[in-house]
């Protein structure tokens, strides 16, 4: 006869193996109430299918709640116990995986400002010498799929078996549209390294705020993704962190409902092919440029303004020369052919100037 731990064991392996994977759950772990609550609502639902929450949460500036910390480890393992969901938890330190092993956390997951971190991503890995969890590692913040891979690796060398990636986009300047970048190309990339690893979006943190989550899940999930992991809180509004991009465990559910789930049949694997999959990843691309090229039309009317303001004529010459020398050595170490290079700019630098023009002659 199974104890109830080998139960809650099989439980857990079984989430991890079902597809798609959903995990939810709170930002932050605030009181054992709060806790509780959210996860017999969400477990309601019979979508979710591990329950997640942040118990240590690094934060971008000092002063901010980063936690309840330890406190709040009893309260997920309660919430286990009652509704049968498995749990999982951010680690940084060997500390805290020590802390969530010894309350039963199931599965852990290594955050992007850690995974950022050679040194912090290996002390994990220490830590974890010898133990059967499954790890998720999230991207790191900067777009560095070298870092992100070096992750894998080490907590791969460390004898876990199962090892997963969650998407949760990367910091970009002047990015506007979302509060991390999802820049898909890297993360299809990084699946196209590794096929074997299970890949679940975040469409909070690419978010920030809940009136496009359903967009970016919609997205991640047309391009094959495992799962998703989003936040949910049983009062958003009045949550201690990240309060715009969580959702009630009844808004996730509805959400997940209108999701179109697409699933391979083997008619559809015929027209499913590498070729189509490469196209995916042009699409994102030029959306990712049209976004850039939009930015830098936004600078050029500043200059307009700013060359209106002070009598200076639209073309400079010397500057234009300058742009296409930058970008004849940066295309030609990229393979990019310089007649190309010129035909590009010069349908750029027309852009910029009839923007500049009208701005000039308003």
């Amino acid at each position: 006869m199974q104890t109830v731990e080998q139960t809650m064991k099989d439980t857990a392996g079984k989430a991890w193996a079902k597809r798609p994977l959903i995990i939810s759950g709170p930002c932050s772990a605030e009181t054992e109430e709060q806790v509780l609550q959210t996860a017999q609502r969400l477990a309601a639902t019979g979508k979710v299918d591990i329950l997640r929450a942040g118990i240590w949460k690094p934060r971008t500036k000092p002063g901010m709640f980063e936690g309840i910390g330890v406190k709040g480890l009893p309260w997920l393992l309660q919430a286990k116990k009652q509704t049968g969901l498995p749990t999982t938890v951010e680690v940084a330190t060997g500390k805290q995986v020590q802390d969530a092993l010894n309350f039963d956390v199931d599965v852990l997951w290594i955050g992007a400002r850690t995974t950022v971190n050679p040194f912090s991503v290996q002390e994990v890995a220490d830590a974890l010498r010898g133990v059967d969890v499954p790890v998720l590692i999230k991207n790191p913040i900067n777009p560095d799929l070298e870092l992100w891979t070096g992750a894998v690796e080490r907590v791969a060398r460390s004898g876990i078996k199962q090892i997963g990636l969650i998407h949760r986009g990367f910091s970009s300047y002047g990015n506007t549209e979302f509060r991390n970048a999802p820049m898909w190309h890297l993360a299809i990339e990084m699946k196209r390294r590794n096929p074997e690893l299970l890949l679940i979006n975040d469409p909070s943190h690419i978010c920030g705020r809940r009136d496009i989550l359903m967009d970016v899940a919609q997205k991640a999930i047309d391009l094959d993704f495992d799962g998703l992991m989003i936040e949910s809180h049983i009062d958003p509004d009045n949550a201690w962190s990240d309060a715009k991009q969580q959702v009630t465990p009844e808004k996730l559910a509805e959400m997940l409902d209108n999701i179109k789930w697409r699933h391979e049949t083997a008619e559809e694997k015929e027209f499913i092919t590498a070729l189509e999959k490469l196209r995916e990843q042009i699409n994102h691309l030029d959306d990712e440029l049209i976004q850039l090229l939009g930015q830098r039309m936004k600078i050029a009317d500043k200059i307009g303004e700013y060359k209106k303001n002070n009598n200076v004529t639209i073309l400079q010459t010397s500057r234009w020369n300058q742009i296409l020398d930058r970008a004849f050595k940066k295309g030609d170490a990229l393979g990019l052919s310089r007649e190309f290079i010129t035909k590009y700019f010069d349908a750029v630098h027309m852009e910029s100037i009839n923007h500049q023009n009208k701005i000039m002659n308003s």
